[in-house]
């Protein structure tokens, strides 16, 4: 997947750069809680349909994004989210109407289950646990499917390129996924970006990268 590949929505036009002294910061965020149940118990074929799903789903309509993230992006000059549903109705959310852009370099890092006997069954909560650790610790992905390595590539560049977005115009926003900002994050670290403030993984959740 090319990391500079982007879909374009609409743009507003970011905060005078005279006003800035530094570069701006890179917060990530993760989506909001999407609209699907976790209260049933699949099996390793049922857990890749159940994230099929996953993939195409939306967010809750009665949850709301906290007000700090809504405040985050109304300082933001860039918005950026992935291409999946639950990304694009997060950024909907919290950009109050502004406008934002559509990056499939920001969609998460693949989650394949081991092809464990049908008698075992587990939460999809657990199966997202054994799906990572496979696809993570032992780089174990399908034919076609994007291993371990190539999304640590692709987060790099896509680190890079926020790195230079943040110098050139100011504060930017991401809106996207557990594992993959987390694995941009690593990227920035060792780019030279602090963190400066951790909420964590959940739901709404965002961690603030700056470069003093």
């Amino acid at each position: 997947m090319a990391a500079d590949a982007i879909i374009a929505v609409d743009r507003s036009t970011p905060p005078s750069a005279a006003a800035r002294t530094r570069p701006g910061a890179i917060v990530l965020a993760r989506h909001g809680e999407p609209a699907i149940s976790r209260k049933v118990k699949l099996t390793s074929a049922g857990y890749v349909a159940w994230w099929a799903r996953y993939e195409e789903t939306g967010i809750w309509p009665d949850h709301s994004p906290p007000d700090s993230l809504v405040a985050c992006a109304q300082s933001a000059a860039l918005i950026l989210c992935s291409t999946r549903p639950r990304a694009i109705e997060t950024a909907r959310a919290v950009a109050g109407g502004r406008s934002f852009e559509i990056d499939p370099a920001l969609v998460e890092a693949p989650l394949p289950p081991p092809a464990w006997p049908n008698w075992i069954k587990l939460s999809p909560r657990t199966w997202g646990v054994v799906a990572r650790i496979w696809w993570g610790f032992f780089n174990r992905h399908e034919d076609g499917q994007e291993s371990r390595v190539h999304a640590e590539v692709r987060a790099d560049a896509v680190a890079e390129r926020l790195a230079a977005q943040a110098e050139a115009e100011g504060d930017v926003l991401v809106l996207a996924h557990g594992f993959f900002n987390l694995m941009i994050g690593w990227s920035l670290k060792r780019q030279g970006w602090k963190l400066t403030e951790d909420q964590g993984f959940h739901y709404w959740k965002s961690r603030r990268f700056e470069r003093r």
